[in-house]
């Protein structure tokens, strides 16, 4: 792969080379409906590595069981956090990698929908209860001109240059910007099973049977149900309020956010839970939310509440995301639990990188299946 000036990965200008390199090692499976790379998946992943592929020259189908961007895309905060404290240290060179190509990811998709998507905020006000070194914690005047009306309490504040956007934006452009870049998406369409072949995989869909000659795993918190990676969902309550009281940076302490979108909306969230599949809102865990983001920022007690969901993020034992090879003739990139929307593009290009056989941006040995005890493709 060729960088830009000083290593800059988000220049990538190699697309007939991977194509020619693709297609010289493709024997074609004689079968009506036929893709070079099928996808699982229509989130925010799969839909960024299907961008991201296409856009090497390769012919790309997604397969989304329900509507693209609907689940846990949908449903996210919109934090760029690739500075949280609280994100796993080996995550940072993947996290790093991703919020460096968010610039040109955004643009690409802007492009090709023909829809802008605006960054929301462009500064988070992070709480700890311990500093991290060598940082700087923000004194009481900065906090008041920052953020009016913020109670400290115990923790110390230091500030991100980290953008936020609103995933609703990327909801309705990403879809359109796959198809604009010559992508198959197939909504309403499961994937049943994969079935290695000699030449690649055969897919079985509820509504038909394709081949591929490489299969990317991207269904999130549904992963375990084509593959044997320990991957589960974690359910998160949000509540959305609306009030007179502007807030123009984002607010985070390890128990809450509150994330400004638009017209003075405010997100708050997240719980994270233990409950399967459940997506059903209760009101005892959003009124504990909006208890909590009063206790840090008190104009909340006043404000409306407009709005609430849940969403199922996909969770690995570790916290991490799994990207690998998962199987013949397939890979996996699910399990980004909190991240997906930050990580979608690194993710996207780190998953071109390994099927072209190009140096990888980043170390990946956080990511293998092998850290778990089982990793193979049900067939």
């Amino acid at each position: 792969m060729k960088l830009g000036p000083s290593g800059d990965t988000s220049h990538y200008d190699g697309p007939g080379l991977v194509l020619s390199q693709f297609r010289k090692s493709r024997n074609r499976i004689d079968e009506v409906n036929h893709c070079e790379v099928g996808i699982a998946g229509g989130g925010i992943i799969g839909l960024s590595a299907a961008l991201e592929l296409a856009a090497a020259g390769l012919k790309v189908t997604v397969f989304e069981r329900g509507r693209a961007m609907a689940e846990s895309s949908w449903a996210a905060a919109g934090m760029l956090a690739a500075g949280d404290p609280e994100n796993p240290a080996a995550l940072r060179p993947l996290a790093k990698l991703s919020a460096g190509l968010y610039p040109q990811f955004l643009a690409n998709i802007e492009r090709l929908a023909g829809e802008r998507i605006p960054v929301r905020t462009s500064r988070t006000i992070q709480g700890v209860r311990q500093l991290p070194e060598g940082l700087h914690d923000l004194d009481t005047a900065e906090l008041a001109a920052l953020a009016p009306g913020l109670a400290a309490g115990s923790l110390k504040f230091f500030s991100l240059d980290e953008p936020s956007l609103d995933p609703r934006d990327l909801a309705r452009a990403l879809p359109r910007a796959v198809r604009a870049a010559g992508v198959t998406l197939l909504e309403n369409t499961a994937v049943t099973a994969v079935n290695a072949q000699a030449r690649g995989v055969r897919i079985e869909t509820d509504s038909g049977t394709w081949s591929a000659e490489k299969m990317i795993h991207c269904s999130g918190a549904w992963a375990a149900e084509l593959t044997d990676i320990p991957i589960v969902p974690r359910k998160g309550q949000m509540v959305v309020v609306e009030g007179p009281e502007r807030l123009n940076v984002v607010l985070r302490t390890p128990e809450i956010y509150l994330v400004p979108r638009s017209n003075g909306l405010i997100a708050v969230g997240a719980s994270v839970e233990e409950a399967g599949f459940d997506k059903q809102v209760y009101p005892a865990t959003t009124a504990r939310l909006l208890d909590l983001a009063a206790a840090l920022w008190p104009p909340v007690r006043t404000m409306r509440v407009v709005d609430a969901w849940a969403g199922l993020r996909p969770a690995t034992t570790d916290g991490l995301p799994v990207i690998d090879t998962c199987g013949e003739h397939c890979w996996v990139a699910a399990g980004h639990f909190r991240n997906g929307i930050l990580l979608a593009p690194g993710t996207a290009r780190v998953l071109l990188e390994m099927i072209s056989g190009e140096p990888l941006s980043v170390d990946l040995e956080p990511f293998r299946c092998g850290r778990f005890a089982a990793s193979s493709v049900h067939t």
